[in-house]
């Protein structure tokens, strides 16, 4: 059964975002397999918040998905971004904070998260914090590079003097 659940979810997976309906073909024999499996419910949720922008159909999976597996890799970074989307802004920021605590997660993505968190709140200068703190965590050029355009960006929005 885990074989065939498997299958289906990586068929889905790599029909993400290119081909919707052999995506959501796979992704509901996945969960036919395995209602419960979090990996599927998080690709579900991103469907409805990325493509669709339903995020309150959205929600529904990602919570169920942590529901079921909250040491879950994936789900949180995705459910945050739903959340900062969806101007549930509170609910973001608890999330954020949990998932800083999961082993293993990407730390500097979360931060990029909390970053986003405070620039949507208009606070610049918190907004930077979290991206020099995700530097630590960041071991690759590409998320360095990120990190520094994300920091000249904002700066560019703060107010001169």
């Amino acid at each position: 059964m885990t074989l065939t659940k498997n299958k289906y979810y990586f068929e889905a997976l790599d029909n993400y975002p290119y081909s919707l309906p052999s995506c959501l073909e796979a992704l509901n024999y996945a969960l036919s397999y395995d209602p419960e499996d979090a990996d599927s419910l998080c690709l579900m949720g991103r469907i409805y918040s990325e493509m669709l922008t339903d995020y309150e159909k959205a929600k529904l999976y990602f919570a169920e998905a942590m529901f079921h597996n909250v040491s879950n890799l994936n789900t949180p970074q995705y459910y945050i971004k739903c959340l900062l989307d969806n101007e549930d802004l509170d609910e973001a920021e608890k999330l954020i904070e949990y998932a800083l605590k999961i082993k293993g997660i990407d730390k500097s993505r979360i931060l990029i998260h909390k970053s986003l968190l405070f620039e949507i709140r208009l606070e610049y200068r918190k907004a930077l914090k979290p991206l020099k703190e995700a530097r630590k965590y960041s071991y690759n050029k590409e998320m360095i590079d990120i990190l520094e355009e994300r920091v000249k960006f904002i700066k560019s929005k703060m107010p001169k003097k």
